[in-house]
């Protein structure tokens, strides 16, 4: 056989073994699902990692099929297990996996044993072109409702509104009355028709000296009424240093409201997140790619809003690093209890978030709530600007301490409470609920001390 029939043979089966090696990479993502893999990239990889640029790791477009193309034996059993603990692979020797775990300032990925085989074919089947899995249409925006108008400021104004009637008709009378005295004669049927306001008061003085006093009354109702509302914002929703849409983060993204207010668990204060924990996700999310946008809106003006966060933060997007150069934020506080109330959040959210939670979906039934703080808060995960929902006065705790029943599932409660539930139930018997006001839950020492 002459040497270049052997050249040709060889180049041919050179190239069967390329196309049988490729053509079992390509079958591997065979059966992936794509919608799939986006959520368990959302989820699982965002952190450190965007599709289209570098971040703490590298870009992911087509990760699949560029290194099964340039790094031979990097199958899907070598991202499986890479994945599930990149530092084995790491340690095992693997030349790739040292080059990436050095290239990027030798930081650790995360471990992700839980994935299973079809998790990692969906997540890289949307990896290699993700632009085929866009997000949902966009949804319309609900407004948000209006503050529940105040029945007592109401009849203030009707009232006023009553006097100043009242008090036209008697200038109007005065006018006439002003235009007779200065006739220059009095016919004889005006002679015996008042003259003067000091005939109008001596004949009318019952009537006027009533309605002085409904005057009087309604004034110290209404410097009573503002007296008790110094401090009850409800509807309060002012404008903040940087537009954050709870909607968008705590509604669209579902991230979990303790995620930024960490304190509201295990303490008295729920906190205001610092741009700390911000960045913990904007790090990597530089400009806004959701579906929703809110009306009178657009993407350059959420994209600006994150620009805000990084020039406050002293955060560069281009070279993804910290510049030093940080600038003071002063949130705008919505929820304030005055000094003297004594509020424990951790008391609320561990020890009875599921009697709240009862309580308040037994009351109202046709607009349940899932989480607890929304008892006191509101349906926060649907404001695009955050207002106070509720009254935060005496009157709205007691209320939720006297409606409330204590959780007698709770192996502490039903052996700690269990006489007193039972002398609650032979004194009551109409109603034999435990509930909070039972426990001192409504005496003055509980939030004032």
């Amino acid at each position: 056989m002459s040497h270049w029939k052997q050249n040709k043979i060889k180049s041919l089966l050179l190239l069967c073994v390329i196309f049988i090696f490729q053509f079992s990479f390509s079958q591997d993502l065979t059966g992936g699902d794509g919608e799939k893999g986006k959520q368990l990239f959302k989820d699982n990889c965002t952190a450190c990692h965007k599709t289209d640029q570098k971040a703490i790791g590298p870009a992911l477009k087509g990760v699949y099929t560029k290194n099964t193309a340039k790094e031979i034996g990097k199958d899907l059993e070598w991202f499986k297990k890479w994945i599930a603990n990149s530092s084995e692979v790491i340690a095992s020797g693997d030349p790739y996996a040292n080059k990436l775990f050095n290239e990027y300032n030798k930081t650790q990925m995360t471990a992700f044993p839980a994935l299973q085989e079809a998790d990692v074919v969906n997540i890289l089947t949307y990896l290699e072109d993700p632009t085929k899995f866009p997000d949902k249409p966009k949804e319309v925006a609900q407004p948000v409702a209006a503050p529940a108008s105040n029945n007592l400021n109401s009849a203030i104004w009707i009232g006023f509104a009553i006097i100043s009637l009242l008090l036209v008709g008697i200038l109007f009378r005065l006018n006439s009355l002003l235009a007779l005295t200065q006739a220059p004669e009095l016919a004889p049927t005006e002679e015996e028709k008042i003259h003067n306001f000091s005939d109008l008061y001596r004949i009318y003085k019952p009537v006027i000296m009533g309605l002085v006093g409904v005057f009087a009354l309604l004034a110290f109702w209404s410097l009573w009424a503002w007296l008790f509302g110094i401090g009850v914002d409800r509807g309060y929703r002012p404008d903040q240093p940087i537009y954050f849409s709870h909607k968008i983060h705590a509604g669209n993204n579902k991230i979990n409201c303790q995620v930024c207010h960490s304190g509201a668990k295990y303490g008295k204060v729920s906190e205001i997140p610092s741009l700390n924990v911000c960045m913990n996700c904007h790090k990597n999310i530089t400009e806004y790619k959701g579906a929703y946008i809110e009306p009178g809106k657009d993407k350059a003006f959420y994209d600006a809003e994150i620009d805000k966060l990084f020039d406050h933060a002293g955060f560069d997007k281009s070279t993804s690093t910290y510049t030093g150069k940080e600038k003071v934020l002063k949130w705008t506080r919505i929820h304030n209890m005055p000094d003297f109330v004594a509020f424990n959040h951790s008391q609320h959210v561990v020890v009875g978030e599921k009697a709240i939670l009862k309580g308040y979906n037994e009351r109202n039934p046709k607009k349940p709530i899932d989480v607890v703080c929304k008892a006191c808060h509101g349906a926060i995960d649907t404001m695009n600007v955050v207002e106070m929902a509720n009254d935060f006065t005496m009157e709205f705790c007691m209320d939720c301490h006297r409606k409330t029943e204590i959780d007698m599932g709770n192996g502490y409660n039903s052996h700690y409470f269990k006489q007193l539930h039972e002398k609650v139930k032979k004194l009551n018997k109409k109603d034999p609920r435990l509930t909070v006001d039972a426990i001192g839950g409504i005496e003055c020492g509980k939030c004032h001390y």
